[in-house]
C-alpha cells in the first residue's frame, strides 16, 4: 500500500468563522465524493494552509463536524504571501494509505481555485449537502 496525496482548494467568500468552515467542510466532502474509497481511517495526515487574508480560524475545525475524522492529524499553516495571489484560499494536502494509482487519485480545485492547478482539476462536481449523512452538529466547532 502506498501513500498517495489527494490536493484541493477553495476560495472563502469572506474572512469570517461560519464561511471558513462552511467551505472547508465543502472541500472535504467533495474530495471525498470525488474519491469515494477514501475513508478517514486510511488518511494518515491533513495539511491545511490558508492565504495570509484568512485569520478567523483554523480551517481544520471543520473536520470536527465529519464523521470519523476524531482521530485524523491535522495541521493549518499560513501561505507565502504571493502579490496577485488568489485571496481568501483554503488549501489542504490529504496523505491518504490506498492501493490506487496515483493516475487514479481525483484532486478537487473547487470554483475559483481551479486556475491554481488547471492540470488538475477534473470536472465540477455537484457539491455534496452539508445536511446529508456525513456531516455531523457542528454548533461546538470553534467555540
Amino acid at each position: 500500500m502506498a501513500v498517495r496525496g489527494i490536493r484541493g482548494a477553495v476560495q472563502v467568500n469572506d474572512d469570517e468563522t461560519q464561511a471558513i468552515l462552511k467551505a472547508t467542510r465543502e472541500l472535504l466532502l467533495a474530495i471525498m465524493e470525488a474519491n469515494p474509497t477514501l475513508q478517514p481511517e486510511d488518511i494518515v495526515s491533513v495539511i491545511f494552509t490558508v492565504t495570509p487574508d484568512l485569520k478567523a480560524t483554523f480551517p481544520a475545525f471543520a473536520t470536527r463536524s465529519l464523521r470519523g475524522w476524531k482521530y485524523v492529524p491535522l495541521l493549518c499553516a499560513s501561505e507565502i504571501p504571493i502579490p496577485d495571489g488568489l485571496p481568501r484560499c483554503v488549501r489542504v494536502l490529504i496523505h491518504w494509505n490506498t492501493d490506487l494509482p496515483a493516475t487514479a487519485i481525483r484532486h478537487t480545485y473547487l470554483g475559483a481555485t481551479t486556475c491554481l492547478r488547471p492540470d488538475l482539476a477534473i470536472p465540477t462536481v455537484e457539491l455534496p449537502n452539508l445536511n446529508g449523512m456525513q456531516v455531523e452538529d457542528t454548533s461546538a466547532v470553534n467555540r
